[in-house]
């Protein structure tokens, strides 16, 4: 009796350690992805020979794309800006990023501004035959936005922006089940800019900013699509102003980005597994790995299925690697810009983000003018990531018109 009562538990233990299982993670690169990317391309070239940067760089007429709170400090009345960029220049010539912006600074403590964004994907022609006349398509996208912006004292102010996006991807062959898609968002920013201040042997002032930018619900193309994110996107800068006389200032300025979007799960694969030394998990060289038990198994508790305000809390916290894989989700930019009489400007930054996260790296290199009332600016861009650019090499041009005679003293 007793020996039969052994059997049985020698047995109840044995299936007890053939029954465990593990999950081994898949060794995949978790990019954050989201609809409607091209808002996140600088369209404008001064921001893109910094290292695509603005949020607290010194207001121009773009700050719409950046930080819209600057046009509080804006010492021009009203402006219109239009700029042009190239995308995949190296291969096709019809898909470009087009913005026009237009800003009022209505008067001491306020303004508002408001821009049109259109990013064409080219033409794509479809043939069904060699009798049929070939169809063409323009898929595109686009962004309409306005913004207010108030200064609360004499050295800060925050501005609220609307915008509404939309999305028409679709490729009418036929199939009618897709449509353009459309939603709408929310940007909050804030700047400040300090009085000048005396130096050793020269003059300062200081700038900072931050911006919450396309606050907004999911979108989707069809009815039982996939949601998609909007690029949320959190802006924190801060810089300096060396003024070394009434000619010549150097500005240098830090920024870093984190998209406030959940970070993709982790996945893995479920093994069985002979838990050798009995302490019920998987040990490598000790326990023996079985066969798999079930596929692409989600590591953890966070997933992407979840509102866009649970999202950009989670997006804090929900990095599978914990903490190390957070801070790789930042990017960082550094850029400097040389200004000589207000008339002529260089520039140069270096933008960065991890290997894991997109690999976007590369240096750019800038130069403004100011003729009147015009100022024009351009910028080149070197990819220095083993990822190619699709703005590698690409020339962009800015060209902004200063309107009115009224002008505000800041410094």
């Amino acid at each position: 009796m007793k020996k039969g009562i052994l059997i049985l538990i020698a047995f109840a233990i044995f299936f007890k350690i053939e029954a465990q299982t593990t999950v081994i993670p898949n060794d995949d690169k978790r990019v954050i992805t989201t609809g409607l990317p091209f808002v996140l391309i600088a369209s404008d070239a001064r921001a893109a020979s910094m290292g695509d940067m603005g949020v607290a760089t010194s207001v121009d007429a773009y700050s719409q794309q950046w930080n819209s709170s600057k046009y509080a400090f804006s010492e021009t009345k009203s402006g219109i800006a239009i700029s042009y960029t190239p995308y995949l220049s190296k291969l096709v010539n019809d898909i470009f990023l087009g913005n026009v912006t237009y800003f009022n600074r209505i008067d001491e403590r306020s303004s508002f501004a408001a821009s049109f964004k259109y990013f064409s994907l080219g033409d794509i022609e479809f043939v069904q035959d060699e009798f049929s006349d070939a169809l063409i398509q323009r898929p595109n996208e686009l962004t309409i936005d306005a913004s207010y912006a108030l200064r609360l004292t004499d050295q800060f102010a925050m501005s609220v922006a609307m915008r509404y996006l939309r999305s028409d991807l679709r490729l009418d062959t036929g199939n009618n089940d897709t449509a353009a898609a459309s939603t709408f968002g929310v940007d909050i920013s804030g700047y400040y800019q300090s009085e000048e201040e005396a130096y050793n042997d020269f003059n300062g002032r200081w700038r900072m900013g931050f911006a919450i930018q396309n606050i907004g619900p999911k979108f989707k193309y069809d009815e039982g699509g996939q949601e998609n994110f909007q690029p949320t996107l959190l802006r924190l800068g801060a810089g300096f102003d060396f003024i070394f006389d009434d000619y010549n200032t150097i500005a240098v300025t830090a920024e870093v980005g984190k998209l406030l979007v959940p970070t993709p799960p982790a996945f893995g694969d479920e093994y069985s597994f002979t838990d050798n030394n009995g302490n019920g998990t998987y040990e490598e060289g000790v326990d023996d790995l079985g066969n798999i038990t079930q596929r692409n198994v989600i590591i953890g508790e966070d997933t992407q299925d979840v509102n866009f305000l649970s999202g950009m809390f989670q997006s804090f916290g929900d990095a599978p690697g914990g903490f190390s894989e957070e801070l790789k989700e930042f990017t960082w930019s550094l850029g400097a810009e040389y200004v000589y009489q207000d008339a002529f400007a260089f520039r140069a930054g270096y933008f960065n983000e991890s290997e894991e996260k997109g690999a976007r790296k590369f240096l750019a290199l800038g130069a403004g003018f100011k003729y009147n009332v015009v100022n024009i600016d351009l910028s080149y861009l070197f990819s220095a990531s083993k990822i190619q650019s699709p703005l590698e090499n690409t020339l962009r041009f800015s060209l902004t018109f200063n309107i009115g005679a009224e002008t505000f003293s800041e410094y």
